[in-house]
């Protein structure tokens, strides 16, 4: 492959980057997802969702102010490098590149499911291998491809849920149908908290991890071509974004459907629109679904191949990343991030349900020892900029340092958690294990790069030698 180019590109425009911060909270998650949540904690999971919206919102605030500071793109890997130390810009960089390349081959395989079952005659391995290789093809043609396909994927899932909020506010209102005004479901079947106040901290845990994807604005703005304002309309648009795609939608799920109802199960969203009588509900939600995965595949390919190409850079990674080719794209990172994917294909077709399980697990806690970081660099960083350069603080957190605290108390608390309820146990103890063995493999690289900086002889040694 040709190189013509050593720097990315800058060609992601301001309706880009809107449109990926919108469509980027909205995740199979949300659509498929939620329905185990509802069962588990009943209409009181609007409660676990404000509190976890809350959270990301706190998160994405404070990637905001660095990000406007200092737009790269390892953004959160970088700010970490800096404000911490190495270890831990290594130590966040793979972790979330695992985490990505875990997501894309799961992405995948359930993209390739919802294919098909309008295909029953396509085998699974063939359509999660014909997915990848569609998009990995789209990363690498130029940033612009991905900019534009995710914007249209974005904009398909946006109007789906702000189809779904009309609809369901037309029944509950009794603006539509026979029915009158009814919210007898949000009180009845044991009341708000059928399970106690409890359930509502687990269901924190659970929908928590539907929020990742949030992030990708941060390391998308370096190649916008205005990275402080993309960034900033991002940022400040969180909130009523969590309020209308998550909280908003899930209210009306749990308004119009009993929470112990069996559809719920099976897709609460295919659930509330059978019940209002619209007609081919089930592949309406399938299409919509396809939509919101291969938007995260497509997201997740670009975001691990950036991640990948920053890690290059510092030297935590291997210089082959760095090369771009002429529309400056890292392509070599693009192809690296599928492998897992093909990987997950083969073993797709040995053993189904050991490989989603071990996938499952593998990625685990990552995104919330992510945000950890992120909170800790936030604190130094901020210490650092006040001193230095207080006039680079375009965005700026608020009640700095007592709500960067109270996020990194929230994160630990989850965390701890995780590592005491049986159904999250596997995956803390995997994420904890992955990032030790990252921290061990870079103590040790790193111990050996410097046994060879200091063996080489330098220019001076060699001039003196051939005086001598």
């Amino acid at each position: 492959m040709e190189i013509h180019k050593d720097k990315l590109e800058k060609s992601l425009k301001s309706r880009h980057m809107s449109m990926i911060a919108l469509g980027g909270v909205i995740g199979a998650g949300l659509f498929v997802g939620s329905g185990a949540a509802i069962n588990k904690v009943g209409p009181g999971i609007l409660v676990s969702y404000i509190l976890s919206g809350t959270l990301v919102f706190l998160i994405m605030r404070i990637l905001g102010e660095m990000a406007t500071t200092n737009p790269q793109s390892g953004s959160f890997s970088e700010y970490a490098r800096d404000a911490i130390g190495p270890w831990a810009g290594v130590t966040v960089g793979w972790l979330y590149w695992f985490q990505w390349v875990v997501v894309i081959a799961i992405e995948a395989l359930a993209g390739a499911a919802i294919i098909q079952s309008w295909m029953p005659n396509l085998p699974l391995w063939i359509l999660t291998l014909g997915l990848t290789i569609s998009l990995t093809f789209t990363n690498i043609y130029s940033v612009k491809s991905f900019g534009e396909f995710e914007y249209w994927f974005s904009m398909i899932k946006v109007a789906s849920i702000i189809a779904f909020l009309i609809l369901g506010v037309s029944y509950i209102f009794g603006i539509s149908g026979s029915s009158p005004m009814d919210f007898s479901n949000l009180t009845e079947n044991g009341g708000f908290f059928p399970n106690g106040i409890g359930a509502v901290l687990l269901g924190v845990i659970t929908v928590i991890f539907s929020f990742t994807g949030t992030e990708v604005t941060t390391i998308a703005a370096a190649e916008s071509e205005n990275p402080e304002e993309s960034v900033s309309k991002a940022i400040r648009s969180t909130v009523w974004r969590v309020l209308i795609f998550y909280i908003g939608s899930i209210a009306m799920v749990v308004t119009l459907l009993p929470w112990n109802s069996a559809n719920i199960l099976k897709s609460p969203f295919v659930a509330v629109l059978e019940n209002t009588g619209v007609p081919f509900a089930g592949s309406i939600m399938n299409f919509i679904v396809l939509t919101a995965v291969l938007s995260c595949l497509n997201a997740g390919l670009y975001t691990t191949s950036r991640m990948l190409f920053s890690l290059s850079q510092n030297g935590d990674a291997p210089k082959i990343f760095l090369k771009l080719n002429k529309k400056g794209v890292p392509a070599r990172a693009v192809f690296v991030a599928t492998s897992f994917s093909y990987i997950a294909a083969i073993m797709n077709f040995l053993s189904p349900e050991l490989i989603f399980v071990f996938l499952v697990n593998s990625s685990g806690a990552i995104i919330l020892l992510v945000y950890l970081f992120i909170a800790f660099s936030h604190l130094r960083m901020r210490k650092k900029l006040e001193r230095q350069n207080p006039q680079a603080l375009k965005m700026k957190m608020w009640l700095y340092p007592y709500t960067t605290y109270i996020t990194i108390l929230c994160i630990i608390t989850i965390l701890t958690s995780m590592a005491f309820i049986k159904s999250t146990q596997s995956q803390f103890f995997s994420t904890l294990v992955l990032a030790l063995l990252i921290v061990i493999f870079y103590n040790l690289f790193n111990k050996k790069r410097k046994v060879v900086k200091e063996t080489l002889p330098t220019k001076i040694d060699i001039g003196k030698s051939e005086h001598k």
